[in-house]
């Protein structure tokens, strides 16, 4: 299930000139059946180092790729299963962010002077030329991991559901809430209030 929260643009897969690319996330899908067929991905930190660097780090995530060759057109679904380091927005402190994610994806092939023309047409289709033989998804990969991350990051809570936050970051918080003021919160109350 695609998070509802983020929004999906995708790009397609091309190669990106001027960047080592590995032949590991190259599908040469001439020479396969039409058929389902699996395949798996482990990503580290060292996958990153191509894409624009995110916002998290010691990346330990296994991608299972279900490739769904079909006349014309291939059915992709992208397993997201891990876990990455991420910095709390709450404290600052690093901690573990378990990811688990789906996504989906089709891949239209089309006449090689029309896929220009059709690349932003819709989120969820890719196209790609009939000239083309070999699908590059270490693009989809990132994307798709960086959009399993959560738009918020708070340290979870414990067993008893207190929070697993720097105590002296969220000492300090409390002291700083409990001592300021804001004029134009102030403000706000009595107006409420004088229409009350």
């Amino acid at each position: 299930m695609v998070n509802p929260k983020k929004e999906v643009h995708l790009h397609p897969c091309k190669l990106i000139v001027g960047m080592k690319q590995s032949r590991e996330f190259e599908i040469a899908f001439v020479g396969l059946k039409p058929d389902i067929h699996v395949f798996n991905y482990t990503i580290d930190d060292s996958f990153f180092e191509k894409f624009e660097k995110p916002e998290f780090h010691n990346a330990q995530v296994d991608v299972k790729l279900t490739f769904d060759k079909k006349q014309g057109l291939f059915l992709l679904q992208f397993d997201i299963n891990g876990k990455v380091t991420i910095p709390c927005d709450r404290c600052g402190d690093d901690y573990e962010l378990p990811l688990w994610d789906e996504f989906k994806i089709v891949v239209k092939q089309i006449d090689d002077e029309l896929v220009a023309d059709k690349v932003d047409e819709d989120a969820e289709i890719a196209y790609i030329g009939r000239s083309e033989s070999i699908l590059d998804v270490s693009s989809w990969i990132y994307e798709f991991i960086v959009l399993s991350v959560p738009m918020q990051h708070i340290h979870p809570d414990d067993k008893d559901g207190n929070s697993t936050c720097n105590a002296q970051v969220l000492q300090y918080l409390n002291s700083i809430k409990e001592t300021s003021t804001n004029p134009l919160w102030d403000q706000l109350k009595k107006n409420i209030n004088d229409k009350n």
